[in-house]
């Protein structure tokens, strides 16, 4: 395991000579600068762990020295040292992005090692931290090039600077709740709280209770006061995921939050401020909901103030092969599986399946094949029956085959047979550009054979007519 390399911006050469034989002693590497300027070129070439920093130095003092590695870095961290500190000067470091503060001379060595111990585990948390959000960002970012995708990230990036309320509409599995993150993450308040409630998981008697909160001893079972998450959410964005499955009596409250911005939890008079921007979401035509008198049209209107509908899979086969490529990249780094490649027929044959379940059915296919295909490719074969069956459903190209009119002229059924056949090559060359490789891999035929039909139906692109 390597080093923590740790720099130590000192312009009194006894402190650093002590401080170099204490870190080594104790591990460490120690890379000593005696001025600010030298202090900072040596932190940009050597990207240090963790910094020592003297504030009184001639020149540069270590103030401002601060404030560039912060410009430089914003995780490496600091720990000012000073023979005159002060609490005040103690406060602005902290305020500039010091981890801590030092007094010289140092107490005890064990402090100064335990203050860089903490001030190490600090910087890998933050490290750490950064590495997860952009894990998420990957995981939660919008993949598409389709027309219809890029309606909705038009209507995403003009939704998201704002505080207005979003209803998210589609089939499930189209990613909602991919949507609402991206609003979030693209908003104001990206810095605070994203808190999901599953509206449909929770039951109809502690809803209320998940939303708003309650009081201990507000009813049976209330053991705790418990925070409710539109209270969680305060300053950031709450998500109610099918929010279609609200009873009228959670609508009713709901709606006043939205109104009044304001809560109150169960058992408690007292009533509470909130800042939460609402984003929902939901499967159901509220529409027809509303006429059925299960959904409130006041409510609907206060979230409806930017719609946002987004299409099913099958409205968007363009994007499958993109989906694919990315999860499977994706789940073969999370399962640990090496990389695999997909022939284009089997790509093909994900395209044309109808995805009743939209990416979520996708996504769970593509990791099953990861998991479950032995070799290094995915071929039609190692595809769900279900996949390999889909036929022409999907909306690509599909060959003419003759019709019924035409069927009756054959005279036999090999004559009919034969004519099918040579209907879906001309139309698969064509689809294909005449590529006489690349058909042969989308049919899933070898390239000889393909090469004998050719020749046993005469067919050839000059003849294509």
């Amino acid at each position: 395991m390597p080093k923590s390399r740790i720099l130590v911006i000192d312009d009194d050469a006894a402190i650093r000579d002590s401080l170099r034989m204490t870190l080594e002693y104790a591990g460490y590497e120690f890379v000593g600068a005696a001025t600010g300027q030298e202090g900072l070129s040596l932190a940009e070439r050597d990207a240090p762990d963790i910094v020592l920093l003297d504030i009184k130095m001639p020149g540069m003092d270590g103030m401002e020295v601060l404030s560039r590695l912060r410009q430089m870095s914003d995780t490496t961290p600091v720990v000012m040292i000073s023979g005159h500190g002060t609490t005040t000067t103690a406060v602005e470091a902290i305020k500039r992005g010091a981890v801590d503060f030092l007094d010289k001379p140092f107490e005890s060595t064990d402090r100064l090692l335990v203050t860089i111990s903490n001030a190490l585990e600090q910087g890998r948390l933050r490290d750490e931290n950064r590495t997860l959000k952009k894990q998420a960002e990957i995981r939660h970012q919008m993949i598409g090039e389709s027309a219809a995708l890029k309606q909705v990230t038009a209507a995403v990036a003009r939704a998201a600077p704002t505080s207005a309320t979003v209803l998210i509409q589609g089939e499930s599995g189209v990613g909602k709740e991919l949507v609402a993150r991206t609003i979030h993450g693209n908003s104001n308040r990206r810095r605070e709280r994203f808190v999901q409630v599953n509206c449909a998981a929770i039951p109809e008697e502690l809803i209320e209770s998940e939303l708003f909160g309650h009081e201990k001893g507000s009813f049976t079972g209330a053991t705790e006061k418990q925070v409710g998450k539109f209270e969680q959410a305060d300053r950031g964005t709450i998500f109610l995921d099918e929010v279609g499955d609200m009873s009228a009596k959670t609508q009713a409250k709901v709606l006043r939050v939205l109104q009044e911005g304001e809560v109150e939890r169960l058992g408690s008079a007292r009533t509470i401020k909130v800042d939460v921007r609402v984003i929902a979401a939901t499967n159901k035509n509220l529409e027809e909901e509303i006429e059925k008198g299960h959904f409130r049209e006041d409510l609907y209107f206060r979230l409806a103030v930017i719609p946002i509908h987004v299409p099913p899979l099958r409205e968007r086969p363009e994007d499958v092969a993109l989906l694919v490529r990315y999860f499977m990249d994706h789940v073969g780094r999370e399962n640990n599986r090496r990389p695999k490649r997909i022939t284009p027929a089997a790509l093909e044959a994900l395209q044309r399946y109808r995805w009743k379940g939209n990416i979520r059915e996708l996504r769970n296919t593509v990791e099953r094949l990861i998991i479950m295909t032995d070799g290094d490719t995915i071929d039609t074969a190692d595809l769900p029956t279900a996949v390999r069956s889909s036929g022409g459903e999907g909306g690509l190209a599909t060959p003419k085959l003759p019709s019924d009119s035409e069927g009756a002229k054959a005279g036999t059924l090999r004559q009919f047979k034969d004519s099918a056949e040579r209907a879906y090559l001309v139309a698969k060359l064509r689809e294909n550009g005449w590529n006489i490789s690349k058909t042969a891999e989308v049919i899933d035929t070898p390239r000889s054979n393909l090469y004998k039909k050719l020749e046993q139906y005469r067919i050839s692109q000059e003849t294509d007519g």
